[in-house]
């Protein structure tokens, strides 16, 4: 390893555990159960640091830790992160209002950056919450503030809604 080089290392679950879990549960029971350490975050959540630390039905709140890893090429944590960790909340709080059995897909995010987040600006908060959960659709929005309470970005989302015979859990075992 040369003297400048940094390297990160993490490690996850297997998710498809956790998966046939989503059919027995309400979103807002599954979202719980993340909450509460009795179901594992996805890998995606633990390779970026981001964190649902709040939940109840039709609102979510996550956390986000950038760094330099996530550093573009000007210095500023690059904007996808900041759009994950959106997507993230603004998609849990759209699944906390869901039935049994019932997932969603994003259809579209729509993201408002406000100011650059810098490589150590800290923990970021991203408070996000369903507009509208129909049959079909739903609608959320979702904003994500620094540790001072600052505006760094805010945002909207359509999602679909899957029903239970749509919703079915990929087997990505038989590769």
């Amino acid at each position: 390893m040369k003297d400048n080089e940094r390297q990160r290392h993490y490690s996850w679950h297997d998710p498809s555990r956790h998966w046939s879990r989503l059919g027995e549960l309400s979103g807002l029971d599954y979202l719980s159960a993340v909450v509460r350490g009795e179901v594992q975050p996805p890998p995606v959540a633990i390779a970026m640091r981001l964190a649902l630390i709040e939940v109840s039905k039709g609102r979510v709140v996550y956390t986000g830790q950038p760094g330099e890893d996530f550093a573009n090429d000007v210095g500023s944590v690059q904007g996808g992160w900041l759009a994950a960790l959106i997507d993230a909340a603004i998609g849990s709080a759209v699944h906390s209002a869901l039935p049994l059995s019932s997932r969603y897909t994003t259809l579209e995010l729509k993201v408002n950056y406000v100011r650059a987040v810098a490589v150590d600006s800290g923990e970021i908060r991203c408070i996000a919450e369903a507009l509208h959960v129909g049959r079909t659709t739903a609608t959320g929005q979702a904003r994500a503030i620094d540790g001072n309470g600052k505006l760094l970005a805010h945002a909207t989302t359509t999602c679909l809604i899957l029903p239970p015979e749509r919703a079915t859990v990929p087997d990505w075992t038989n590769g």
